[in-house]
């Protein structure tokens, strides 16, 4: 396979040309490309330009409206609500943060909620970003239905991540959790289906609710949730607050996140942050460092996100590894 090195700026800018191209507002493109720029730089490929056709994709066929200028609703001191009104949900994100963040400040805690949405990319650069305010973060964002109960064939929710970012003391991260329903998030088996690399055997079902190693044929069936009913209650959980709780379509009447079938996806999402200092203060912070430390001093221990940390510095001085076909499909969206 032909590859070639683009830089993070680059990324950014290609980003942003097709999204432009497709037809998106410069505000709405530039959010999303910074999106794509994050997934690239942590390695995330699956979140970063392998969607970027996808999503000029749906702005050219109207599943989501590339102009939409979301409204944001303070409904209670600590409450937020974002209408995305089908547009992208990383410029609704945005369009709320400011509110979000004060409404923090001033209650110790707040709950910002998104519908009429789409797919926010990584959810766990949300709650890293509520984390750099100081506060504990915590995400949750729904996805088409792709999950069935367990011991049956229908999906109702979908992969349906959820995300934690724990603030420390030194104004650092202390981790990040970013976590689905499944074994593994769907994005991974588009990627392997890009690829024609196949996938564990574990990891989802055909159309016949058979395991496949096959990532096509998977992509038409479901996904297998990430210890049985663990998985799927988890799921459960992630709908009740990015679905019901924001006002958002249910994942068995969302469209697909990829090709052009079905009109606006109109999922949703939700966010909360908490001010360490409105609960136990300096207490949460000790504790926390404890927690880090007891993990670290173990032989082999991994913390969560820290290596995509270490990964992303070095990314940002070397940049990253592009198929060429990737690029070209990006490009034509270019005008």
């Amino acid at each position: 396979m032909n590859e070639i090195n683009l830089s993070l700026d680059e990324v950014r800018q290609i980003a942003t040309a097709a999204l432009e191209g497709a037809g998106a507002s410069k505000k709405n493109a530039a959010s999303v490309a910074n999106s794509t720029y994050l997934a690239e730089r942590d390695g995330i490929k699956s979140h970063g330009l392998l969607y970027v056709p996808i999503y000029a994709e749906h702005v050219v066929c109207r599943k989501v409206d590339g102009h939409a200028e979301p409204e944001v609703e303070s409904v209670k001191g600590g409450s937020i609500r974002v209408d995305a009104k089908t547009g992208f949900a990383h410029p609704a994100i945005d369009s709320g943060w400011s509110t979000f963040m004060e409404a923090t400040r001033e209650n110790g805690v707040a709950v910002m909620t998104v519908h009429n949405s789409y797919n926010c990319g990584v959810l766990g650069h949300h709650s890293k970003r509520i984390a750099e305010e100081g506060f504990l973060g915590l995400c949750f964002t729904h996805a088409p239905a792709s999950i069935a109960p367990v011991g049956t064939k229908k999906a109702v929710i979908g992969t349906n991540p959820y995300s934690i970012a724990v603030p420390s003391k030194d104004g650092q991260i202390g981790f990040v959790i970013d976590q689905s329903a499944s074994v593994v998030a769907k994005s991974e088996i588009l990627l392997r289906s890009r690829t024609g690399t196949a996938i564990d055997e574990s990891w989802a079902f055909d159309e016949f609710g058979q395991p496949t190693t096959d990532a096509a044929e998977a992509l038409k069936g479901t996904m297998a949730p990430s210890g049985g009913y663990k998985g799927f209650n988890t799921g459960l959980f992630v709908e009740l607050m990015a679905s019901c709780l924001a006002g958002a379509a249910l994942s068995i009447d969302a469209t697909p996140f990829s090709g052009t079938k079905g009109g606006p996806p109109r999922t949703g999402q939700c966010f909360i942050a908490f001010d360490p200092y409105a609960f136990s203060g300096d207490v949460f912070f000790d504790n926390v460092s404890r927690l880090i430390e007891s993990i670290n001093e173990q032989e082999d221990a991994k913390l969560a996100g820290l290596e995509k940390i270490a990964m992303s510095e070095t990314t940002s001085k070397q940049g990253v590894m592009v198929s060429q076909e990737l690029v070209d499909r990006i490009n034509a969206f270019v005008r």
